[in-house]
């Protein structure tokens, strides 16, 4: 609406302009042949009274105090030439002639004299002024050229600049008047209609899956907007329901594929234990001088698979079970140390440059922290000529940081985005639960755990934690 507004008022204004010029040049172009015509009548009619024979030498004796009485007549100047386009005469007192031409070009002369009605009128510029010269012949009573009328005819467009100028004035106010109104009723149109989309629009940036979200009510939204309205609550719709499936699939899978770990790690030992079983019903003999050996060999290797069930079994209860959270203020330092010392390895060894980082943590889940990645780095450097394991406790900022580092063989580039997945692992021992098991308790205390790994160079875990503040204590 504004741009159109503009491109009137610029339109109409250019059009304005050029009527105008073209009503001042028709203008002037009338007015000049009309003073021609009357100054023509006013020549023909001194030329019948004079006593003078009517030759082109008597012109100038002939209008010698007729042309200042016409020219004062008629109100405008004008020059009388011989047919060679010599002066004769002039208007023009002697003081003013410095801009009469006394000689007329071979061309002007031409143009006469080849036009069809005998007449040439030219555009020119003196002082800075526009005026328009026209030439015609003088003829006596039977039509014989016998001189030239030259009259000179200075445009003057005061007026109607004046008028124009006036008009443009008059037109711009209007038109700002009109873009001033046309901004304020945009304005507030574009409101009315962007306030439903707007709130369509906040809606759909809040519209989350994994919560309940509103639907949109507006009253009076108007035919386009109610159908984008409807069409948005029945998808709000469909999204619950779909999230809704989803969890619940999500659960059935989470419990398909722990039960499917369960069994596959509760297998493993039974075998063993349903072969010795049968090799010991076969092979059994009361009289056997070896029995007690042999039945004290068959209860350890039942009671070795039982431990390993029951290892398992407390595996999958130590990931299921969510750390509870006890607000207790504990030295990071100390307490990792602690964990570190239990390892015997001469390999492992414990830096930090602060004596004491206080955190609000549960010491026995910071410990499963510690021995877990301690545990997995001792696992990764058996093959390592000169194994080292370093473990550094250090205060970043709000942050205390903990960092379990190894020279061992590395983490695969395939196997980093799963590293922390339950029962993913790449040993050929275990469940698979213990970075997963970590992930949990970090996360749960307000914690992040990360790590960074190089096939054949070793491996860096770093887990954060929020530290102690004089804000929060």
């Amino acid at each position: 609406m504004i741009l159109l507004v503009l491109i009137a008022s610029i339109l109409i204004a250019g059009v304005t302009i050029y009527q105008y010029r073209e009503q001042s040049n028709d203008y002037h172009q009338i007015r000049l042949e009309r003073k021609e015509s009357q100054i023509k009548q006013s020549i023909a009619y001194t030329l019948q009274r004079t006593t003078y024979p009517i030759t082109t030498n008597n012109l100038a004796l002939i209008f010698r105090d007729d042309i200042y009485r016409i020219a004062d007549v008629q109100n405008v100047n004008f020059n009388l030439y011989d047919l060679k386009g010599n002066l004769l005469k002039s208007s023009k007192p002697r003081f003013r002639n410095d801009s009469i031409s006394l000689h007329l070009k071979k061309e002007i002369l031409d143009h006469v004299a080849n036009s069809v009605d005998k007449r040439y009128v030219f555009d020119d510029m003196e002082a800075g002024d526009k005026y328009q010269a026209s030439f015609t012949y003088i003829t006596d009573d039977k039509f014989k050229p016998i001189g030239i009328l030259n009259i000179p005819y200075y445009e003057d467009n005061s007026f109607n600049d004046m008028e124009l100028k006036e008009f443009l004035m008059r037109l711009g106010a209007v038109y700002l008047f009109m873009l001033i109104s046309a901004i304020v009723f945009a304005y507030f149109i574009s409101k009315y209609i962007t306030r439903s989309l707007q709130t369509i629009s906040d809606k759909l940036s809040k519209t989350d899956i994994n919560r309940t979200n509103e639907k949109i009510i507006i009253e009076n939204p108007g035919h386009e907007i109610g159908k984008l309205i409807h069409s948005y609550n029945a998808m709000i719709d469909e999204l619950e329901l779909s999230a809704v499936k989803l969890a619940r699939s999500e659960r059935e899978q989470a419990w398909r594929e722990m039960a499917k770990q369960v069994a596959h790690e509760i297998k493993n030992p039974l075998t063993p234990m349903r072969l010795s079983v049968q090799s010991f019903e076969k092979k059994f003999n009361p009289k056997d001088p070896d029995i007690h050996s042999k039945m004290k060999e068959f209860s350890n290797t039942l009671i070795q698979q039982i431990d390993t069930m029951s290892s398992i079994a407390s595996a999958f209860s130590n990931f299921a079970q969510m750390p509870a959270q006890q607000n207790e203020d504990i030295n990071v330092i100390n307490i990792v140390k602690l964990a570190v010392d239990i390892f015997n390895e001469k390999y492992i060894h414990f830096s930090s440059s602060e004596e004491e980082i206080i955190a609000e943590l549960d010491r026995t889940q910071l410990i499963r922290i510690i021995t877990n990645l301690v545990k997995n780095a001792i696992q990764a450097v058996p093959d390592v000529k000169a194994p080292k394991i370093l473990v550094t406790v250090a205060s970043i900022g709000n942050q205390v940081q903990i960092t379990v580092a190894d020279n061992g063989i590395g983490i695969q580039e395939n196997f980093k985005s799963k590293i922390f997945e339950p029962k993913f692992t790449t040993k050929t021992s275990g469940m698979g639960l213990g970075l997963g098991m970590v992930k949990n308790i970090v996360e749960t205390y307000g914690g992040y755990i990360d790590f960074t790994s190089e096939p054949g160079k070793g491996t860096v875990f770093t887990v954060t934690f929020p530290k102690k503040t004089e804000l929060n204590k």
